[in-house]
């Protein structure tokens, strides 16, 4: 089954993902003070890095398969939709619209270029 992707769009989801992470602990940062600084700059991302790992779809060969809350393909997508728009939205609050834009046309071309894993999850 071709739902794996290529190894090219599978590397660039990971630095999605990853710079995703570094963008809501960069805004966490910059939204607190003193100690809440660093509260923000940690929990903002481990909360998202929580929800990305624990919602997933049974057999998501893209995802090693394990789904340690089972959801359907349409509230993944939602998921990571929201992960993703949030790392938007977080980089347009922080003044960096270039970062911002750039990251999400990345976004829309992997979702381009990943649409048989979309209509997959879809179908699940």
């Amino acid at each position: 089954m071709v739902l794996e992707g290529n190894t090219i769009n599978l590397a660039v989801r990971f630095l999605l993902e990853m710079s995703g992470l570094v963008a809501l602990g960069m805004w966490g940062w910059t939204r607190g003070d003193g100690v809440l600084k660093y509260v923000l700059a940690l929990a903002v991302p481990l909360i998202a890095a929580v929800i990305w790992g624990i919602f997933a779809v049974p057999d998501d060969p893209s995802r090693s398969g394990n789904a340690p809350i089972s959801v359907p393909g349409l509230v993944r997508i939602v998921l990571e939709l929201a992960f993703f728009a949030s790392v938007v939205w977080a980089l347009f609050a922080m003044h960096q619209s270039i970062f911002g834009w750039l990251f999400g046309v990345i976004v829309v071309v992997h979702y381009l270029v990943s649409y048989e894993r979309v209509s997959w999850l879809l179908r699940q």
